[in-house]
């Protein structure tokens, strides 16, 4: 008799559950370099002590007029419950539509126009 084992899950994957998060404030900054390289940074409470909040940019075939990206709460099986605050950040070099990005929460959405020149 043969037993045949199937691949273990990557790791941290197990029992987690992500979902769109709410966010307070959203804003693009520029550091003071050239080229300029935009910067996202996001910021809010999470409902979770060891939740993992990151910024997800949405996949098209060509660049929209604003390009999404989500904030993702992502949680382990078990829940530290508490309110903590949280700031992410995401470089935005090629995930600028042709006009802005689109900051997509749970509760609300905001665009934000991006120079790029």
């Amino acid at each position: 008799m043969t037993t045949e084992q199937s691949p273990a899950p990557p790791p941290g994957s197990a029992g987690e559950s992500s979902q769109l998060i709410e966010f307070e404030r959203a804003d693009v900054i520029s550091p003071m370099i050239y080229p300029a390289r935009p910067r996202l940074v996001v910021s809010g409470r999470k409902p979770w002590a060891n939740m993992t909040v990151s910024l997800v940019p949405c996949v098209y075939v060509s660049p929209p007029d604003y390009w999404a990206i989500q904030v993702v709460g992502t949680m382990p099986q078990i829940g530290q419950p508490a309110i903590v605050p949280y700031v992410v950040e995401l470089d935005l070099d090629d995930t600028i539509g042709n006009i802005g990005i689109e900051v997509v929460g749970a509760d609300k959405t905001e665009r934000i126009e991006v120079q790029t020149r």
